[in-house]
């Protein structure tokens, strides 16, 4: 049983007589208000974990089910491994938009999570690069429709100055279900006469409960933070239209206002140097294919090498997130791409080992986990509250869009000059590109660590 205290404070300086003291039990520990991650982070991480078991199940076996089962050619798997990766790109702005139009944030996540869900049984009856083709286009754009709203949740609920280690703990529990999704497709492939139909008919099974997970246990409206961590930009930020919307009810959202984002200098830059970068950045199922024929690895043992960027991620994710609150979110994503540069240089080196695979997985974990939730953290700064996932999706619609037509030009380069050539020429521009993005400088609500713009 509770029972105030009811002892009074004794005058003193900077404190005002007869006031009663606190209970001991309404007294934080210091930094835990700072360090604590809120609960709708969380659970929209318990449902990323589910989901991404899910689909990484599908994604470690895609490849060698493309290029092996179904005999595409390179250049063919690049616009199919495209239509997976940039399939969602425009569908973000939509999604973003009808999410930030009446914060229909949770409906709009539960119905991409359910669209990508469906597509996983679809995978059994169609045999044809033209049906998977259609198939895997729906699945990316209900992946599309989900992102912005759901990192939209994630910023809102975050404070400013914990943006990234929130981000970073999303990032690493969505990571933890990538790196279980090959060992259950291994799993799968092994125990299952027909093992690609198993792997596709246990997929679905997982999203479906990861959709009854955000259903049933994210709130429908977003718990904001207090007044000194809002994370809302002020009327002054490009977008806004009028004052701000506080905790009233939401103002209308329009194209426009949306459009007008862009006239931020720090989001246009940002945007810009994720579209650059985005250009040059090698597909995951090709860097895995170029390991697997590196290595010759058998077929059975291909869902292996996705678990070494993943574990890299899961481990990185957090400490990243954090250095990125504290040195500044802008440094620690471009550190993120000079480590990607370094894992493509060493497999275009003339040296072997059975370390040089591990140390090139870790290296593209570490570019994934200061890159992926640090930009969208960097991304928050800018945006004000009311457009949060239409801004959040501009920045997210560059940076896949340049990776869909990345895809297509690699598959087209691997097809004419070969593996090693193609990856030499992507390691080439994605120097350059990185070059660019340093002298772009997108501002200060990138580059400032500890707060987002007020």
């Amino acid at each position: 049983m509770y029972v105030a205290d009811t002892r009074t404070r004794p005058a003193g300086p900077g404190t005002t007589p007869g006031l009663p003291v606190p209970p001991p039990a309404t007294r934080a520990p210091a930094g835990l208000a700072r360090r604590a991650v809120p609960a709708t982070v969380l659970v929209l991480g318990a449902v990323s974990l589910i989901t991404d078991v899910s689909a990484e199940m599908v994604t470690a076996v895609l490849p060698l089910y493309l290029v092996t089962g179904l005999g595409l050619s390179p250049l063919g798997f690049g616009l199919l491994d495209g239509i997976y990766n940039g399939a969602s790109a425009l569908v973000r702005l939509v999604g973003g938009h009808l999410a930030d139009r009446g914060r229909r944030y949770k409906s709009m996540a539960a119905l991409g999570y359910g669209l990508s869900a469906l597509c996983k049984p679809a995978l059994l009856i169609v045999h044809s690069v033209a049906g998977i083709s259609a198939v895997l286009a729906v699945d990316r754009t209900g992946k599309g429709l989900r992102t912005a709203p759901r990192d939209a949740m994630i910023s809102l609920a975050a404070p400013p100055e914990a943006q990234g280690r929130s981000f970073g703990v999303h990032r690493a529990m969505d990571t933890a279900g990538a790196l279980l999704g090959p060992v259950v497709a291994i799993v799968v492939m092994h125990a299952a006469a027909d093992g690609f139909d198993a792997v596709f008919t246990v997929s679905f099974c997982v999203a479906a409960t990861g959709v009854v997970v955000l259903l049933l246990f994210v709130p429908g409206r977003v718990p904001q933070p207090g007044p000194a961590g809002s994370g809302s930009a002020k009327s002054g930020s490009a977008g806004s239209g009028s004052a701000g919307t506080g905790r009233g009810e939401p103002a209308a959202v329009s194209l426009r206002a949306v459009v007008s984002l862009l006239g931020d200098r720090a989001l246009r830059r940002l945007t810009l140097c994720a579209l650059l970068l985005g250009l040059a950045t090698v597909s995951d199922s090709f860097l895995y294919l170029i390991l697997q024929r590196d290595l010759d690895l058998s077929g059975e043992w291909f869902p292996l090498l996705p678990l070494g960027t993943s574990a890299s991620f899961l481990l990185l994710a957090v400490p990243l997130g954090r250095a990125a609150d504290r040195f500044g979110r802008w440094r620690v994503f471009l550190a993120g791409h000079g480590g990607l540069l370094v894992a493509y240089g060493l497999l275009l080196a003339p040296v072997g080992g059975a370390a040089l695979p591990a140390v090139v997985l870790v290296l593209h974990g570490a570019f994934y986990a200061a890159t992926d939730g640090v930009l969208m953290a960097a991304a928050a700064g800018s945006v004000p509250e009311r457009l949060r996932s239409s801004g959040l999706a501009l920045v997210q619609t560059g940076q896949v869009g340049a990776r869909f037509a990345c895809s297509l030009l690699f598959g087209a380069a691997w097809t004419t000059w070969g593996d090693h050539a193609a990856l030499a020429a992507a390691t080439a521009a994605l120097a350059v590109c990185t070059a660019a993005a340093v002298a772009l400088r997108p501002g200060r609500a990138a580059l400032r660590p500890g707060r987002a713009a007020q």
